[in-house]
């Protein structure tokens, strides 16, 4: 159960850290935006942007992995927990519906 907790936050940190970075990064697509940032792609910029998308690969990458490793820790015991236990005592308890079912008597199933 402890590595199961582990991984789910080191899942959720990715995912944190994923967001963020995608917000920083700045927009590649061919839309209204595309006409105005020819200019600010100076030196330093590039670089910064090359930096920005391999993390964003790495990440991506590093969730995938997290996410197929999360398989193999998920606590599947087959241990009764004492609440579960106490439940499946109560269930056992209950009367069997299809053993005590009467059928209603011929002559007032008629009358309806």
């Amino acid at each position: 159960m402890g590595a199961y907790i582990v991984v789910a936050v080191l899942i959720i940190i990715t995912c944190i850290l994923l967001t963020l970075i995608v917000l920083v990064q700045s927009s590649k697509g061919g839309g209204l935006a595309s006409n105005f940032s020819g200019s600010n792609q100076f030196m330093g910029v590039r670089k910064t942007a090359d930096f920005l998308e391999k993390s964003t690969w790495t990440l991506a990458v590093v969730l995938l992995a997290l996410s197929l490793f999360s398989i193999f820790v998920i606590p599947r015991g087959t241990t009764v927990q004492t609440g579960d236990q106490e439940l499946q005592e109560l269930i056992q308890d209950l009367p069997d519906p299809v053993q005590d079912y009467a059928p209603p008597p011929e002559d007032q199933a008629g009358e309806e």
